[in-house]
């Protein structure tokens, strides 16, 4: 094992205070690791790290030699990767951020194939609904579902419109009576997309007329998928985007509501951190996923 390899192996120890965090995160065996940093100890004439039986820690000596060589060795990886670039080969991590509903309806299948052509690929995904700081959370793209971002720190790309849609199921609207107005939504049990008590407001429109209606009823919660099961249930009305409602809607466990009335407008979004020039990874995987969502998503 080379002098570059041990040191890499030796920061992601003194990262992770623990050789067997650092094994796992490397693909390593422990007893590799072990061997790494004792050989680099070896050569430096001098303990690194202090092994006791909860953590590890750097020494001083330790300390002072890992602030000296990270920089290096971050650069000599960019520089590998730079290279590898050049020669139009994909590889290393992409540290992906989604929304939970489209990260587990859609990215599977943009994922499997993706790797098959980029074998070379490493793919870490973090589902959240939350609206993610994609610089200091270290990330290399956050999809998102959202309006226009406000974040000037950022880079952003615009995919497609993301239609929304108001449906309910038949035997809802059978028992319950189907709505004709916005306003008679408010005798309706909405099931409002929520994350805290304020609940969710649906902005809707037709031609020039705007209506806001607070979603208000029995169930909320911040999870699309588990608000359309609530509605094929016959729980009440919700709002979500078309791609989540495809197959209700071919099937009719959900049909749509107040069809001439329009939910405010998203849009699908990726976000990037200010590059000056997007790694070829980032690139690729941006235009593969564009592609597949445009595809996938034809009416």
């Amino acid at each position: 094992m080379g002098e570059l390899e041990s040191i890499r192996i030796f920061l992601e120890v003194a990262s992770q205070r623990s050789f067997s965090g650092a094994a796992r995160a490397l693909g390593l065996a422990p007893a590799a690791v072990t061997r790494a940093v004792a050989a680099l100890e070896t050569k430096l004439g001098t303990q690194l790290l202090v092994r006791t039986t909860r953590a590890v820690s750097l020494t001083a000596a330790g300390a002072l030699y890992a602030a000296r060589v990270a920089p290096l060795a971050d650069g000599l990886g960019a520089a590998a990767e730079e290279m590898r670039e050049r020669q139009g080969e994909l590889s290393g991590l992409l540290r992906i951020s989604a929304p939970l509903s489209l990260g587990s309806l859609v990215l599977p299948s943009v994922l499997s194939q993706f790797a098959t052509i980029h074998p070379r690929t490493n793919v870490l995904v973090s589902l959240t609904d939350r609206l993610v700081d994609i610089v200091s959370e270290d990330l290399d793209l956050a999809i998102r579902i959202s309006g226009a971002p406000s974040d000037k720190s950022t880079i952003w790309r615009k995919i497609c419109r993301v239609p929304r849609l108001l449906v309910a199921s038949p035997s809802y609207l059978n028992r319950q009576g189907t709505p004709e107005t916005p306003e008679d939504l408010a005798a309706h049990d909405c099931l409002g997309y929520a994350s805290g008590m304020a609940g969710e407001t649906w902005n809707l429109s037709r031609g020039d007329e705007q209506r806001h209606i607070r979603a208000s009823g029995r169930f909320q919660a911040n999870n699309g998928e588990l608000l359309a099961q609530l509605a094929a249930n016959g729980e009440g009305i919700v709002m979500l985007p078309h791609f989540m409602l495809r197959e209700a809607l071919g099937n009719r466990s959900l049909v749509p509501v107040l069809p001439d009335w329009h939910p405010s407008e998203l849009w699908l979004t990726l976000y990037y951190p200010p590059y000056e020039r997007l790694p070829l990874r980032v690139a690729t995987f941006s235009d593969f996923f564009e592609s597949h969502v445009r595809e996938s998503w034809k009416d």
